[in-house]
């Protein structure tokens, strides 16, 4: 760990990507603390947490997104859910209309920048309809909690309508979330991992001194009597924590090795044997944690309209059915998570191609013929894989928020010590290893190549 810290500093361009990466972090965490224009944020605060009351709800896997922005109606209330539905959305739309498909094979670079630059649209056009719907919430929330909004905005109206108050709160929370996705992209593109997973992580990991002083109260440590949560429960949860990690590690990390072998070759008058990996690795989870952070972004948009819209309509009530928790959110849940799994993997993941580059290579697998065969049992191999772990994936997301149900523990602590939250972090973090460990690679291979300097 220490030669690895070692060689971290002692490369420039690996350090300067990485202070790059932590300052628009930084930068990410003040826009957290600076609350909307006539909204107090302490009076939020103090709604939101009477309006949870400790039971499964909604607004908690939302705050835990935005980094405890949403309670407070800071302007990253939204978070970056606008710019993953738009994601979402856009990836699907070039998966079912064959013209994109076709452009964007035969142009990646120019496809890529097409599908990015529809996406920044889809997340100016979605952040406007639910800072709006937010917007409409907060006044509703006045109505019961009078001090969150200043009198002053209400006063200006037309027709009953606080117009200047909809017009503080929609271009700041539009804009807000518009630069937090610029954010994300400066940190893809100039730093170290990816951007958004990274501001989801920094967001979650932002809860820990919360949650831990959730765990100190509920555990009642002044008074002789009981607390809330019991020494036995503060096990379990330890327990699944340390099990979730290393059940995360092992799926993400895991790898299917299909054995290779190479062809002889006559060069010259000798037959030389092919050399290369003497496998081929095959992740068991090649999406990673993306459909879970999909899986959960996509629940939460139409739940959150709902429960901005109100209870007294269908839609209310279709949001009330899928509060986290429910029999029905899990259901889905697991459900999505299997679909994006063998979506992105099905994406991303090109047995044509592979196959075409190993008859190139004179590399074929034993007992397979080259070409379309392999092709074949590449395409076989990998749905069977991706089916086992995306259903670990499923089973690891949901195991916590059940045991927390059985156990009676609060949701804002098994939504952090296992689940979601637990998923993307260490999914993130493994992430962002690899890309360091890619460039301190990279550095040594510079270094072997370089020619010496002689005086």
């Amino acid at each position: 760990m220490k030669e690895t810290l070692q060689r971290i500093l002692n490369t420039p361009e690996l350090m300067k990507k990485i202070q790059f990466t932590i300052l628009i972090l930084i930068v990410f965490r003040i826009g957290g603390f600076i609350p909307v224009p006539g909204i107090d944020g302490e009076v939020a605060l103090s709604y939101f947490r009477h309006a949870t009351g400790g039971g499964q709800n909604l607004f908690q896997l939302i705050d835990i997104f935005s980094g405890g922005s949403f309670s407070q109606m800071t302007v990253f209330a939204l978070g970056v859910v606008p710019y993953i539905s738009a994601s979402i959305i856009f990836q699907l739309l070039v998966a079912l209309i064959p013209s994109l498909q076709r452009e964007v094979r035969e142009n990646p670079e120019y496809g890529r920048r097409k599908i990015t630059r529809w996406t920044r649209i889809g997340t100016l056009f979605l952040s406007f309809i639910q800072s709006m719907l937010f917007a409409r919430f907060a006044i509703q929330m006045n109505k019961s909690s009078p001090g969150i909004i200043s009198p002053d905005l209400l006063s200006i109206d037309i027709f009953g309508t606080p117009w200047l108050f909809y017009l503080i709160m929609v271009t700041t929370m539009t804009t807000a979330t518009c630069f937090l996705m610029w954010l994300g992209e400066q940190i893809t593109e100039k730093g170290i991992g990816n951007g958004m997973s990274l501001i989801i992580a920094t967001g979650i990991l932002s809860q820990l001194p919360t949650t831990i002083g959730l765990i100190i109260s509920q555990l009642n440590l002044e008074s002789p009597g009981e607390g809330q949560l019991s020494l036995f429960s503060i096990i379990v949860l330890l327990a699944l924590f340390f099990g979730v990690t290393i059940a995360t590690v092992y799926i993400i990390q895991g790898q299917r090795k299909i054995p290779l072998q190479y062809a002889r070759r006559v060069v010259g008058n000798r037959e030389v044997q092919g050399v290369g990996s003497s496998y081929l690795p095959l992740k068991v989870n090649y999406a990673g944690v993306i459909p879970v952070i999909f899986a959960s972004s996509l629940l939460m948009f139409p739940a959150t309209l709902g429960q901005f819209i109100g209870a007294g309509n269908w839609f209310g009530r279709a949001a009330d059915a899928l509060s986290p928790g429910s029999s029905l959110y899990l259901l889905l849940y697991v459900l999505l998570i299997l679909f994006f799994t063998s979506f992105w993997t099905a994406t991303q993941f090109h047995p044509d191609q592979i196959a075409s580059e190993m008859k190139k290579n004179g590399a074929f697998i034993p007992g397979v013929r080259q070409g379309k065969h392999t092709q074949e049992y590449l395409e076989t191999t990998m749905h069977r894989i991706t089916l086992i772990g995306a259903c670990s994936l499923a089973a690891l997301a949901i195991l916590p928020s059940l045991v927390g149900k059985v156990m009676g523990v609060s949701p804002s602590i098994s939504y952090f010590f296992g689940g979601t939250a637990l998923l993307i972090l260490v999914g993130v973090v493994l992430d962002t290893m690899k890309q360091v460990e890619s460039h301190l690679i990279m550095r040594r291979y510079e270094g072997f190549m370089r020619r010496p300097k002689y005086r």
